[in-house]
């Protein structure tokens, strides 16, 4: 009897898997026919994404919205980019000369002011406050731009990024993380030998899989995607191998942690994950506000000039979308501290490749930067637009529960001046 029902739940198990091209049985929970309707998505549209973070939020007025003049533009000088009528701060020089490749959205007017709202908000395009739980950028590019197929991730992040998760769209599409430096966690590698691992991991499934039957509670689901993803992952980590590649790319990149990341970003993209997000630390300047812009951008704008360049190179750029961004813009007035304060009326955002057309500056602040004066751009819109040049409808429904859930919020639309 006992043989009976082990061959019984052996049979039971690999009826509802699927094998890999590589030879791994993985539990079909997603269903083979929707595996296959989005791996035919995938050969159409092989778009990419890769979101440059600033955290904390970058000041537009000493970047991309200068200000030079007015008692608002603090000491950086402007200095003048490829595209007539771009002027960019003195620390961009790099990005300053490939500026043809850059849109830049002068007239963000968003919502949440604070870091924890503002981050969340940014990164799902909803605010914190709603009891649904949104999915971040990362995940819904995982689900209608990822292969589920690859052993690899299809969302990765570096250093402090996103806080909202796969949100109801579920474990499948949660983020696997990386250093700030790029390199894979230490519990990558597995202290068994193959053969035991492989042992190890049969049982594991057989295991999960007759308790599954039972206890059918996300958590659980969470637990079984994550192992199965990890095993998966162990078979294609040599991908995120940069210990060749790097020593000859970070003169050009930048011996930083922006410019490692930014150069992995490039080799993932490469490899096929469809979104990659990138942080950079510092950016919540209430103090000393220019010395941590200029440091910033000292090491930025290596790392982003040359990721714009390689992708160009590569023939990757016209299906690769770059953001930098962060969840606020800083103040126009300078406090009694050398710094600046959130803002959220009028700020800045750059967009390149993936079928936005670069040279150009949309919407526009006045002059002192305080509001925005002609396009303003909601998060809403800002998705909208980053979703459609992806290929992606952006107003795509889901249910959360039997509650209809929106990709974007009702009235958000593309700006289709930038596509």
């Amino acid at each position: 009897m006992t043989h009976l029902q082990s061959h019984l739940s052996r049979r039971a198990f690999l009826k509802g898997a699927a094998v890999t091209g590589t030879g791994l049985i993985l539990p079909n929970w997603g269903g083979l026919a929707h595996a296959r309707t989005a791996a035919e998505e995938v050969i159409k549209n092989k778009k990419r994404c890769i979101l440059l973070w600033m955290n904390g939020g970058a000041s537009q007025i000493d970047t991309f919205d200068m200000k030079s003049g007015r008692t608002t533009g603090g000491p950086f000088r402007p200095i003048q980019s490829k595209v007539t009528g771009l002027q960019v701060c003195e620390y961009l020089p790099k990005m300053a000369a490939i500026a043809d490749k850059l849109a830049v959205i002068r007239s963000m007017k968003t919502q949440s002011p604070d870091h924890p709202d503002g981050i969340y908000h940014m990164h799902t395009c909803y605010k914190m406050s709603e009891r649904t739980p949104h999915p971040e950028i990362g995940s819904v590019i995982a689900k209608f731009n990822g292969n589920p197929d690859s052993d690899l991730p299809s969302f990765v992040r570096m250093g402090s990024t996103g806080n909202g998760g796969a949100g109801y769209l579920g474990p499948k599409y949660e983020p696997f993380g990386l250093g700030r430096d790029g390199r894979m966690p230490y519990f990558t590698t597995s202290y068994l030998k193959e053969e035991a691992d492989k042992k190890r991991a049969d049982l594991f499934r057989l295991v999960e899989d007759e308790f599954a039957v039972d206890h059918k509670a996300t958590p659980y689901e969470s637990h079984r995607v994550a192992k199965e993803r990890a095993w998966r992952l162990l078979k294609a980590k040599g991908v995120f191998d940069t210990s060749k590649d790097w020593p000859a790319a970070k003169e050009r990149y930048g011996d930083t942690e922006i410019g490692r990341g930014c150069f992995m970003a490039r080799k993932l993209v490469e490899a096929g994950i469809p979104f990659v997000e990138v942080g950079q630390e510092n950016y919540d300047s209430h103090a000393d506000n220019f010395v941590c812009h200029k440091g910033n951008m000292q090491c930025l704008d290596p790392a982003w000039s040359t990721l714009l360049i390689d992708l160009e190179d590569r023939g990757l750029l016209q299906d690769t979308l770059v953001i930098w961004m962060g969840e606020v813009g800083r103040t126009p007035s300078i406090n009694n501290r050398a710094g600046r304060d959130h803002f959220i009326n009028a700020w800045t955002i750059v967009l390149a490749g993936g079928g936005i057309r670069g040279g150009q500056v949309f919407g526009a602040t006045d002059a002192d930067g305080r509001t925005v004066k002609d396009n303003p751009v909601s998060e809403g819109d800002l998705f909208a637009t980053i979703y459609k040049t992806l290929g992606i409808d952006y107003r795509t429904k889901h249910y959360h529960g039997v509650r209809p859930v929106w990709l974007t919020p009702e009235g958000a639309k593309p700006v289709t001046e930038l596509l």
